[in-house]
């Protein structure tokens, strides 16, 4: 397509459009045309949309347009637009716009990473206009959007009549030939569990990058040995794409240095936000999700030149002389079952964070199928879905993952190793946060009583926020802290 041709449409045909074409807009428009979709297109900056025609025109039906409202003349009604703009006010000048020229019944999706509760008001707005607003979560990156992305997409029920059957042709294949999209819920759950995911995503990473840590710095593996030991987990129940990727970046050599391509990066780790949102919102639902968060303290500590420096600078003792482990396989199978265990507590904190979102705001979330359309396309993609999706089919209504009988066994294996991986890092000196966190999580569920009732104690004295006794769990009691001898009140309220 030359620079002088037009982008006006000339029919009203296209199946979906979409609006923003970066990277990932324009690999989901091509990923839609591939698969027989007539695709409008749309990009503020005209000489995208060019782009797009000249490199891709003949992998299928693009109907590419200079002009808003001529993008929006060119889809069929109901017209469904696909908004794929940086998240934040782009998203919503373009929600804006789309609304104008848009009539009642048709669809906009959002598809970047949205918090929920943006979504949840805009999607109200929306409704009282007629249209509907779609939050859907897109995991899978670049090679995703164009090869097949797990979705998940939210609000009506109306909306998913028009726009499923779309999403399930282009959506990543489960090894059972299942498309790993599915209708979430009404308003923000799409992307309140796409927020999820990347929480689940950043304890992953952050528990790989603690394995690798532990074995290179306790273990004395060098930077191909521990390569070679997470090629060795393809196959076991550890097995996922981050798995892949580790081992794929730990063998990458430098090519100016000659070095380990991992010892040329500065060790200071990013976060657009996801992972932070996951553990605030968790805190508001009164949610423990203590490997997320520790993942996400993780890279802000990371990303904290000043502190690091003046802490290095203090030369604080590190107050051990913890020797190497004298069997170096049996170091790398204790990590591999650390690893194992914190990652189905990792799992366990994400599924029940989404729950517990599910019954505040009325979504009815299937956990089964969030696990079930999570086995391919998504960053996540591991074995450990499958049974998690196997959990969730035996029992709809499990109320923590770390008791289904497949994971169940796999966590009590794991522990006696995962105790002493986590007492090895604390004595070495290693900082294993995650580990320690998901481990913690798990002797907190099983204990039969916590040091809470303590706090209890202490909040009723100072702040007479009162209790519960044992022997009265529906009675609501005050001790007269300051007048001694005189007993405590009980106030029924």
């Amino acid at each position: 397509m030359s620079e002088t041709t037009s982008l006006t449409p000339q029919r009203e045909s296209a199946d979906i459009g979409v609006v923003g074409l970066g990277v990932m807009g324009a690999n989901l428009a091509r990923n839609l045309a591939r698969h027989g979709h007539e695709v409008a297109v749309f990009n503020r900056t005209t000489a995208r949309t060019r782009r797009l025609m000249e490199r891709y025109a003949q992998e299928g039906t693009f109907i590419p347009s200079e002009r808003l409202a001529d993008f929006t003349a060119s889809l069929r009604r109901p017209r469904v637009a696909v908004v794929m703009v940086q998240a934040g006010d782009a998203t919503q000048a373009v929600i804006d716009q789309l609304a104008d020229l848009l009539e009642p019944g048709d669809v906009v999706v959002d598809a970047g990473n949205t918090l929920y509760t943006d979504t949840r008001r805009r999607e109200a707005a929306l409704r009282e206009r007629g249209l509907h607003l779609v939050g859907m979560g897109v995991s899978g990156g670049e090679e995703g959007a164009l090869l097949g992305p797990s979705i998940m997409p939210g609000g009506s029920a109306h909306s998913y009549e028009r726009l499923g059957p779309i999403l399930e042709s282009v959506a990543a294949t489960a090894p059972d030939g299942t498309p790993c999209v599915t209708h979430v819920g009404p308003d923000g759950a799409g992307h309140f569990v796409k927020m999820v995911h990347n929480g689940i995503e950043y304890a992953d990473m952050q528990l790989i990058a603690e394995a690798y840590d532990l074995l290179r710095r306790v273990g004395g593996l060098s930077v191909p040995e521990v390569a070679g030991v997470f090629r060795s987990w393809r196959g076991s129940e550890l097995d996922s794409y981050l798995i892949d990727v580790t081992a794929e970046v730990l063998e990458r050599v430098d090519p100016a240095t000659g070095e380990p391509f991992v010892d040329v990066v500065v060790d200071a780790a990013g976060q657009k936000g996801t992972g932070a949102w996951t553990t605030q919102t968790a805190l508001d639902l009164g949610v423990a999700v203590p490997a997320i968060g520790e993942a996400a303290f993780a890279r802000a500590v990371s990303s904290r030149p000043g502190p690091r420096a003046a802490v290095r600078a203090a030369r604080i003792d590190p107050g051990t002389t913890a020797p190497r482990p004298a069997e170096r396989d049996a170091f790398v199978d204790a990590v591999r079952a650390a690893l194992y265990g914190s990652k189905i507590a990792a799992y366990a904190q994400g599924f029940d964070e989404i729950a517990a979102a599910s019954a505040r705001y009325g979504w009815d979330v299937s956990l089964g199928d969030m696990a079930r359309i999570w086995r391919a396309g998504c960053i996540i993609r591991a074995r450990l879905l499958d049974d998690i999706t196997r959990a969730y089919r035996q029992d709809p209504h499990l109320v923590s993952l770390l008791t289904a009988p497949g994971l169940l066994q796999g966590l009590q294996a794991s522990l006696p190793a995962w105790r002493e991986v986590v007492a090895t890092a604390a004595r070495s000196g290693v900082p294993a946060p995650a580990f320690c966190a998901s481990l913690a999580y798990v002797d907190q569920l099983r204990s039969p009583r916590l040091p809470a009732a303590l706090i209890q104690g202490q909040r009723d004295f100072f702040g007479s926020h009162t209790y519960h006794r044992v022997d009265d769990p529906e009675g609501v009691y005050h001790v007269l802290w300051a007048t001694p001898g005189r007993p405590e009140e009980r106030w029924d309220r």
